[in-house]
């Protein structure tokens, strides 16, 4: 197989976009990484008409990116990683703000095109077998991100881990009345990563012979204001729980406000875990069940440029580890 301008730039350590930048002796580019790419090239052996035959190939320059609901922390973070790499390369980024089942659909049509972009990447949306089809008969490749098909690369998180793990976190403190605040169990996209984090409390209690009280269990629509009602209806309990754990971040800002408003110390009378571990959590000191975000996007970009660069690469299903970050909104229950 001919090397390609990926397999140099993984080499020396940079973007597709600075070979091509020291290819076309471009000034942008420092000497030292300049002399580091030219050995790596001669190393390889690696010849700068292929990237002409390369580029020729190509209509756009453009990495398409589909995101539900991107103004989400959890998406930002992951678009912070995606265009990590994209600013260091030749492309143009396309964002496509999904928001409804139909203009998920639309968006798959459009893009099925190679002279709208040169690659895809989806974020949480399960495409289709007849949707992958249309994108493989365009020649446009494509990488899941939170979201899987069989044929195609994908950058994925155990959620159900993750849910156990967090659960476990609680019971480990002494917590045996624990609430889950989560997305409906159906939703318009089908997401699954809600219920799986459910699923994960679940298998973790069960696994503690602890039994869940079908009370603690309240879904809404994902955002913190829902979160914060829904914590109102658990905190109006008469047995109500000791910790609750929201199946994210957002959620979990909900949960912390409707327990100020209630006067509830954190974590003295109810200790709260999130999910996603985004930036604010830090800031308000969040128990949380880190996924990392930013890398999953960083890596996308990379899988979706290999498979630019080959011809017929195989699935890749890569899953991302979870851990859980203690920091001041758990404790041990005070009865």
């Amino acid at each position: 197989m001919p090397v390609t301008i990926y397999d140099v730039a993984k080499e020396a350590g940079v973007g597709v976009g600075t070979v091509s930048r020291v290819l076309n002796n471009n000034p942008r580019v420092s000497s030292e990484t300049r002399q580091r790419v030219l050995q790596v090239i001669e190393r390889l052996n690696f010849h700068p008409s292929s990237i002409a035959q390369r580029l020729s190939l190509r209509k756009t320059l453009s990495i398409g990116v589909l995101a539900v609901y991107f103004t989400r922390p959890s998406v930002v973070e992951r678009l912070r990683g995606i265009e990590s790499v994209i600013a260091d390369s030749e492309y143009d980024l396309m964002v496509y703000n999904v928001e409804t089942p139909s203009r998920r659909d639309e968006c798959f049509r459009s893009t099925a095109s190679s002279s709208r972009v040169d690659g895809l990447i989806v974020i949480s949306l399960a495409p289709a077998d007849e949707d992958v089809g249309r994108w493989a008969s365009a020649g446009v490749p494509v990488v899941l991100v939170d979201t899987l098909h069989p044929t195609l690369p994908c950058i994925i998180v155990d959620d159900i881990s993750g849910g156990y793990k967090a659960t476990e976190h609680l019971i480990k403190l002494g917590h045996t009345r624990i609430g889950f605040i989560g997305d409906p169990i159906h939703t318009a996209f089908n997401f699954r990563s809600s219920r799986d984090r459910f699923e994960g409390m679940c298998r973790a209690l069960k696994d503690h012979g602890l039994a869940f009280d079908p009370a603690f269990h309240q879904a809404g629509e994902h955002g913190r204001e829902s979160a914060r009602v829904l914590t109102h209806r658990l905190l109006d309990l008469d047995d109500s729980p000791t910790a609750i754990f929201a199946a994210s971040d957002t959620q979990a800002f909900g949960v912390l406000q409707a327990a100020k408003e209630r006067g509830i110390q954190v974590p003295q009378e109810l200790s709260v875990v999130g999910y996603d571990d985004v930036e604010m959590s830090e800031y308000l000191n969040l128990t949380t069940v880190h996924q990392p975000l930013f890398d999953s996007g960083l890596r996308s970009v990379d899988l979706l440029l290999h498979s630019i660069d080959t011809s017929d690469p195989a699935p890749v299903r890569e899953q991302l580890p979870v851990h859980v970050i203690e920091r001041s909104t758990t404790a041990r229950p005070k009865n």
